[in-house]
């Protein structure tokens, strides 16, 4: 915007750069031949006069159609995939004006039935699919066909490496577990025994996250040993019956890390074996149910990887890519945040910014 307040056009800029509208067209789209010399001359005034691009006007100028995204997510655990979900259909809503629409085709839960929830997707003339691969060795054939016909994939909290994907945003699940393994080790005593219990060991992100863990815990605990990695396959009586027998079977257990969002069975576990306090429990992202457990010292700390904001960002990608033909970028990691029990009072001023 100029001092006046007013939205700077390409017209301005044409007129600062004394050039054509289209010349400064192909400048800030990347479009077209243009030299590097009147490219850079006209992004630098794009930047001092602030220009921010029209994308309602521009997807109007090229008679765009309805853009249409499918995604393809989990519906468990709903802690954790509901806040993925809402960040998605968030970002959608600021480009409603686009035509944007979302095509929801969810799964029951991680890895089950995705092949078929894709295939119904692709159906729906969508552009781009959102995906949380669960099972990415069967998903990798459909995902390259998605990609031979045009339908860009943007996998979100977990990849499918082997595939053709276009782009994965994600937590930096390597980052994710070595934190887990630091804190831990500043929690517990040298020689301290601990272990993990994730989802699924087929999902990347779970593995990773374990395998971060489990190769880090002894560089920050001296002597320690991670005794075991239970799958709880992200089911809630699954995760209670297993952690209830990790904890009657290790009796010098001396933490656990909970590497997925299913930490509220293992806290109800831990209690029922009045051990809350003692054991010291690392969990991964945050929701509202897990504040009495942080407060009344079950939760330690959590590793938190953003869903809301993964969401929002894997959108915002897709759209920019349709609109302005902009690269997908091959991942997008995110950084991990430490929530503790200090930081509970400021969670909502953290989703706030998110939100804007």
């Amino acid at each position: 915007m100029n001092k006046t307040g007013k939205r700077v056009g390409i017209q301005e800029i044409a007129r600062r750069a004394k050039v054509s509208i289209g010349t400064v067209d192909r400048a800030l789209h990347g479009r077209g031949r243009i030299s590097e010399t009147t490219r850079k001359k006209i992004l630098g005034i794009a930047q001092r006069v602030g220009y921010r691009p029209n994308l309602a006007a521009r997807a109007l100028s090229v008679g765009q159609s309805p853009i249409r995204i499918g995604v393809c997510i989990p519906r468990e655990i709903h802690y954790y995939f509901d806040q993925l979900r809402d960040g998605i259909l968030a970002e959608a809503r600021r480009f409603e004006s686009l035509g944007v629409e979302i095509l929801y085709h969810p799964t029951e839960r991680l890895g089950f039935r995705e092949v078929e929830k894709v295939s119904e997707a692709m159906k729906d003339g969508i552009r781009t699919l959102i995906i949380t691969p669960g099972d990415p060795q069967r998903l990798a054939p459909i995902i390259n066909e998605a990609e031979r016909k045009d339908i860009r994939v943007i996998c979100v909290d977990t990849d499918a490496p082997a595939s053709r994907r276009s782009s994965v945003v994600c937590l930096n699940v390597e980052v994710g577990g070595k934190l887990a393994a630091e804190l831990m080790g500043k929690f517990v005593s040298p020689g301290s025994q601990v272990a993990v219990i994730t989802g699924l060991l087929q999902v990347e992100a779970h593995r990773k996250k374990a395998e971060s863990f489990c190769g880090s815990y002894s560089q920050f605990c001296k002597g320690g040993k991670v005794l075991e990695i239970v799958e709880a396959h992200d089911d809630e009586a699954e995760a209670f019956e297993k952690c209830s027998t990790l904890l009657e079977r290790y009796k010098s257990l001396a933490g656990l890390y909970v590497s997925t969002g299913n930490c509220l069975p293992v806290c109800r576990a831990i209690d029922a074996h009045g051990l809350s306090g003692q054991i010291k429990l690392i969990t991964t992202d945050m929701f509202d149910e897990m504040i009495p457990f942080f407060e009344k010292g079950t939760i330690f700390a959590s590793v938190d990887g953003r869903p809301f904001l993964q969401g929002q960002i894997a959108v915002r990608m897709a759209v920019d890519h349709i609109v302005h033909g902009s690269p997908l970028p091959p991942s997008h990691y995110l950084t991990p945040q430490i929530i503790m029990r200090s930081t509970l009072p400021f969670l909502n001023q953290v989703e706030e910014l998110s939100n804007r």
